[in-house]
């Protein structure tokens, strides 16, 4: 095939792997970070009125418990880059899978206030780890016609484990009696919750072993013959291989060695390209999407939801993210990464409004207003769908795409801390802004929902169809 990327002949970007599968099982391997993500950003949902309860604490220590672990997922996500590229991209999915696993133990088992606290945060260095790791693997294992849709496999993995956190949450909760401080075998149920990640933990370990090393990490090491043998299997034999290595090294060359001083402009700081990445990641957080997640039975609760119906709504909400998920999938390759980012932006300005024109109610008897009511639960399912068919999925394929390759794996660390801290900003201030005027809350996320329209369309390229070596 010809190819129209730098190298000509390459066949890169119109590479059509006979193994496909393969290259699926790959992907998905590597999404199971994406899972443990989205389990443990999720699971403590289920333990937060528990947390409460048995340490007798209040709303704004509960909210840093909850979100000390994202100090852990900045500076995972800030570090992992560098691991990366110095011991590999599979090592490093190893170091995350022993981190997920002590982290499920000790929250588990916790002695303390400070101890439960103390293992969030080594949970959420691993968290922060796989959020890097899995983009920047799958973007250099994945054939260009194929990038953007197995890109969206670790977003999907995301919305997967937030889900299957919430469905163990309420089994365990009924096996409990509807008590989250309920015992089972010995240990209060929120224990339990928090310690089952030990076996996705375990399986993210194991399947480490099952798959290759990124060919371009390979190449930068210089394991070429390695290489092109994996190249072959994930881009296919007719692709030239000599030529595809050539132009992956000469995309390397181009650039210095990856160190932080690369990353770092003459004016404004970072590179721009940086600052683009960064501010995607900060307008996919400031929505305040992991509200939806972190606090949901507790925000149902407090407009007079009963805590059964609460779970029963969070999980409804989880469910709608898997089937946005689904559609961004399907587009992403057809329509283009920005056009979706786009719509998605417009789609949950208007449900945020909607939300804060609901919460903006008084109560009666403890609750909504049947109408506001209403408009409240079905504006809450509209924005977290149009969030996953479209930030959800695209911020995490363009931050596996956007950077040059020499810097590729930095960069997107430095972008992904900036996503945590944005999301520790958000999870660490939302009970006393809730507490403060819910309704002004959620006019605050629609004003970043409607700033990130205006940011797209001036500093976003598009990246779809391009083969990675032409990004920078």
């Amino acid at each position: 095939m010809t190819s129209t990327s730098q190298t000509p002949g390459s066949g890169a970007r119109a590479a059509h792997p006979e193994h496909l599968g393969h290259v699926i099982f790959i992907t998905a391997a590597a999404a199971m970070g994406g899972f443990l993500f989205g389990y443990d950003s999720a699971v403590i949902n289920g333990a937060v009125e528990a947390i409460r309860d048995r340490y007798a604490i209040g709303s704004g220590t509960l909210a840093q418990v909850i979100a000390i672990a994202l100090i852990g997922c900045a500076i995972g996500a800030a570090t992992a880059g560098r691991i990366a590229d110095r011991i590999g991209r599979i090592r490093c999915m190893r170091i995350a899978s022993v981190l997920f696993t002590i982290s499920a133990i000790g929250s588990a088992l916790p002695f303390a206030l400070w101890d439960l606290a103390f293992w969030r945060i080594i949970g959420g260095f691993a968290i922060g780890m796989a959020s890097v790791i899995g983009p920047a693997y799958i973007a250099e294992v994945s054939p260009a016609a194929y990038r953007g849709r197995l890109g969206s496999f670790q977003q999907a993995a995301i919305v997967i484990g937030i889900a299957i956190s919430q469905l163990v949450n309420f089994g365990i909760l009924q096996l409990a009696g509807g008590r989250q401080r309920g015992t089972i075998g010995g240990l209060e149920a929120w224990q339990w919750m928090l310690g089952v990640m030990v076996v996705p933990a375990l399986l993210y370990g194991l399947l480490s072993f099952a798959i290759p090393e990124s060919p371009r990490y390979l190449i930068s090491v210089g394991k070429n013959e390695r290489a092109k043998k994996i190249l072959s299997e994930v881009e296919g034999k007719e692709v030239d291989l000599d030529a595809r290595v050539a132009e992956i090294q000469t995309a390397m060359h181009r650039e210095h060695k990856s160190t932080f001083k690369d990353l770092l402009g003459s004016r404004f700081g970072f590179l721009p390209i940086v600052w683009v990445g960064i501010g995607l990641s900060v307008f996919q957080q400031l929505v305040g999407i992991n509200v939806a997640f972190y606090y949901s039975a507790t925000l149902w609760q407090s407009v007079g939801i009963d805590p059964t119906a609460s779970f029963f709504w969070s999980f409804t909400t989880s469910i709608v993210n898997i089937i946005g998920t689904v559609i961004a999938m399907v587009l992403v390759d057809r329509v283009g990464r920005k056009p979706l980012a786009l719509v998605g932006s417009a789609g949950m300005a208007i449900a945020l409004a909607c939300e804060a024109w609901a919460f903006s109610a008084e109560l009666v008897n403890g609750k909504l207003p049947t109408t506001q009511g209403a408009v409240a639960l079905i504006a809450a399912h509209v924005f977290v769908l149009f969030f996953a068919l479209s930030w959800g999925v695209v911020v995490w394929v363009f931050l596996g795409e956007m950077f040059p390759n020499k810097i590729r794996a930095a960069a997107l660390g430095v972008a992904a801390s900036a996503q945590w801290i944005a999301n520790w900003a958000v999870t660490a201030t939302f009970p006393s802004l809730a507490d403060w005027n819910l309704s002004g809350t959620y006019i605050i996320y629609t004003c970043f929902a409607v700033l990130s329209i205006p940011f797209v369309l001036k500093f976003v390229k598009e990246t779809k169809g391009k083969a990675l070596e032409e990004m920078g």
